[in-house]
């Protein structure tokens, strides 16, 4: 039985944050930018996701993950992982680097490391503090969803600012019959069209939930394999290696070797530094969400006024 959770951390996929910030603030054809011509909006729309999260979960620490460029042990596995992904619009480019000195003047530290994704760096980190802290995994992604524990909780960001869907255990099994390793299973049938690798071709994703709905396990549908209808058992046996493959693609990893204490975590804004970061970007609209301003207990919060 694990230790009473002290505290609250909030583990931020940055990507995820990043790319629906910039494809949210440019779908009309405007990009935001400096006087000076650096593209902005991105860091723009991150800020006010950032903050709209820290307002609705009220962490006591904090952490953002990064993706540290295209190669990591998954496309050594397998070439054709997230081959099929565009290259990254000219005007976020700059942003990659500029929005983690954001989050740094902030005070949060940034979390990455080459050879992995940060997906691995959020399960890594979730499986550390998960032991004393209650931990929200905040993003888009739900192939996240593996990584809900007792003390785990994935925040999955909906379409518009303040739209959240937070999964449990008991509303993962409730919403979608599986269990966090289900998930990975599922994925190791079904494939995945999005991180392009092709899981057993010709089982979808409501013959995937049958199967582990009455065999729980890839390993309980290959050991009654003899009981499947044939059509289902031939695609099966015709791309065993394949399933186990995407299976490993799909699983995130937990034992990545990356450090960070969880005192180094603890939200406390940088208000002068941030200040600064955002004088210097122009982002004048805001200094309001790092203003400071008292409760009727004399206690500082943050003025997060209208995110609009």
């Amino acid at each position: 039985m694990r230790a009473e959770t002290t505290g609250r951390v909030m583990l931020v996929d940055g990507m995820a944050l990043l790319f629906r910030a910039f494809y949210a603030t440019s779908y009309g054809g405007y990009i935001r930018k400096t006087k000076a011509g650096l593209p902005t909006n991105a860091v723009y729309g991150f800020l006010q996701y950032f903050f709209d999260a820290v307002s609705t979960f009220e962490p006591s620490h904090v952490v953002c993950c990064w993706d540290m460029g295209k190669g990591t042990f998954r496309t050594e596995k397998y070439d054709g992982y997230k081959s099929n992904r565009i290259e990254a619009p000219l005007e976020l480019i700059p942003q990659f680097d500029l929005v983690k000195d954001v989050v740094a003047e902030l005070g949060v530290p940034n979390i990455g490391l080459a050879g992995y994704e940060a997906d691995d760096c959020i399960g890594t980190l979730a499986s550390l503090y998960s032991d004393n802290s209650e931990v929200y995994i905040l993003t888009g992604d739900h192939d996240m969803l593996q990584l809900i524990d007792e003390n785990v909780k994935v925040v999955i960001m909906k379409k518009g600012r303040s739209n959240y869907k937070v999964y449990d255990l008991a509303e993962l099994l409730e919403e979608k019959g599986l269990t966090p390793r289900q998930v990975i299973d599922l994925k190791g049938f079904m494939g995945d069209t999005s991180d392009n690798y092709p899981g057993v071709k010709g089982i979808g994703e409501k013959t995937a939930l049958k199967l582990l709905t009455e065999y729980g396990t890839v390993e309980g549908v290959i050991e009654n394999l003899h009981l499947l209808p044939k059509g289902v058992r031939t695609k099966i046996e015709a791309d065993l290696d394949m399933l186990h493959l995407s299976r490993e693609l799909a699983e995130i990893r937990c034992d990545v070797p990356v450090v960070c204490e969880l005192t180094e975590a603890l939200w406390q804004l940088q208000r002068e530094t941030a200040a600064r970061k955002f004088q210097e970007l122009e982002f004048g609209s805001l200094m309001h969400l790092i203003a400071e301003v008292q409760d009727e207990r004399g206690i500082v919060q943050i003025e997060l006024g209208d995110l609009g």
